[in-house]
C-alpha cells in the first residue's frame, strides 16, 4: 500500500461514490435510444465496475492481498474460491434441436 494512511471508511466512500455514478448512467437512456437487455445491460455493468475497480485498485496501488484483507477472513477465502471457480468455469452447452 501506499505510505499515505489509507483506511476502510476511506474505500467504502470511494465505492458509495461508484455505485452512484453508476445508478445515474443507468437512468440516461442509451445513445441508440433502444433500451438494452437485460443480458447487455449486465454486461456493460460488469464492465464498468471492473474499469473503475482496477481505476482505484491502482491509484491506491492495492494488491489483490490488500484487497481481500478488508473482508473477514471466511468472507475473504470465499471470495478467491469464486473468482478461481469462474476463471474455471467451463461453457454452457446449448441444448440440440
Amino acid at each position: 500500500m501506499t505510505s499515505q494512511k489509507y483506511d476502510f471508511r476511506q474505500f467504502q466512500e470511494e465505492l458509495a461514490r461508484l455505485e452512484q455514478k453508476v445508478e445515474k448512467q443507468q437512468a440516461a437512456k442509451p445513445p441508440g435510444g433502444k433500451p438494452l437487455g437485460k443480458k447487455a445491460l449486465a454486461a456493460q455493468r460488469m464492465a464498468m465496475a471492473r474499469e473503475e475497480f482496477l481505476a482505484l485498485r491502482k491509484r491506491h496501488e492495492l494488491t489483490v492481498a490488500d484487497v481481500v484483507a478488508f473482508f473477514p477472513e471466511e468472507e475473504g477465502i470465499a471470495y478467491l474460491q469464486d473468482l478461481i471457480a469462474a476463471a474455471q468455469a467451463k461453457p454452457r452447452r446449448s441444448r440440440k434441436a
